[in-house]
């Protein structure tokens, strides 16, 4: 058995074959956290629970980038097929949290990856980021959830977020799809954050060396998943990832830690149950 801890099968990617990538989810012994990035994406991995409820659970949240902060040309994913929202609707996503089965809130955090250029416009939009992220941890507060964290070339930004308002810092979260160095990491640990891996960890990324930050990654700090759509690991052969790709992650990170398959296996699932409460 394995938890691919962060998925879209959520996403218009999925909608001519969604069913048949499920099934083979049923058939591997593989459970699921479909993640939201806005109100839609949110209610349609809660849809998605209900109607698969033996092996999938959701996640809800307003991902950075899918605010409309009017000082960016938007860039509509295809895959994602979903909506940008120009404020945060508490109420709206209290609501959504409410369901069965939403076992956390995200992915939520910051992403500088697209911002504007002048520096006055840029100031702007990560405050309008930081501002958001603020009140979807008041969210987290009040529902008493874990968190699953997005940070994308703003990782100093979020620790101060964290360590400044330590009355809404999460006392359970995962670093989604972690791309940093062994002080990223720290940061982390630090925390008592796990770590989440997927398909990136097979990619070549200027200044990070993936397999040093797994070898000092405490297994039971360690999270599967796979970002699908996004993210799709070489084994695959497939230009679109899937749950089931999961394993590839797992068998890379087995052979990092010189540990067997089925270890890691066994681990990364009671660390997410015990992170997701599942």
């Amino acid at each position: 058995m394995l938890i691919d801890t962060h998925a879209h099968l959520n996403f218009a990617s999925f909608d001519k074959d969604r069913k048949k990538v499920i099934d083979k989810c049923f058939k591997d012994s593989i459970w699921v956290i479909n993640v939201g990035t806005n109100l839609k994406t949110s209610q349609e991995a809660i849809d998605l629970a209900k109607t698969f409820n033996k092996n999938m659970f959701s996640a809800v949240g307003l991902h950075p980038m899918n605010l409309d902060t009017g000082l960016i040309k938007l860039r509509p994913d295809k895959l994602e097929g979903g909506s940008y929202e120009k404020e945060f609707n508490y109420e709206a996503y209290k609501k959504l949290a409410s369901s069965k089965s939403v076992v956390a809130i995200g992915e939520i955090g910051l992403d500088y990856y697209w911002k504007p250029k002048t520096v006055g416009r840029k100031k702007l939009f990560k405050l309008k980021q930081k501002e958001l992220l603020l009140k979807q941890l008041k969210l987290v507060k009040e529902l008493v959830l874990p968190v699953i964290f997005h940070c994308r070339m703003a990782h100093q930004d979020l620790m101060e977020i964290l360590t400044e308002n330590q009355d809404l810092r999460p006392q359970k979260a995962v670093a989604h799809s972690f791309v940093g160095g062994l002080k990223e990491l720290k940061d982390f640990l630090n925390f008592g954050y796990y770590i989440g891996f997927n398909g990136i960890i097979f990619k070549e990324i200027e200044g990070i060396n993936f397999e040093e930050v797994i070898k000092n990654t405490p297994i039971d700090r360690i999270l599967i998943e796979t970002d699908c759509p996004y993210l799709s690991p070489p084994q695959a052969k497939s230009k679109r990832n899937e749950p089931i790709f999961v394993k590839y992650t797992a068998e890379h990170i087995a052979k990092i830690k010189k540990v067997s398959f089925k270890e890691v296996s066994k681990i990364t699932t009671e660390n997410a149950k015990r992170l997701f409460n599942i």
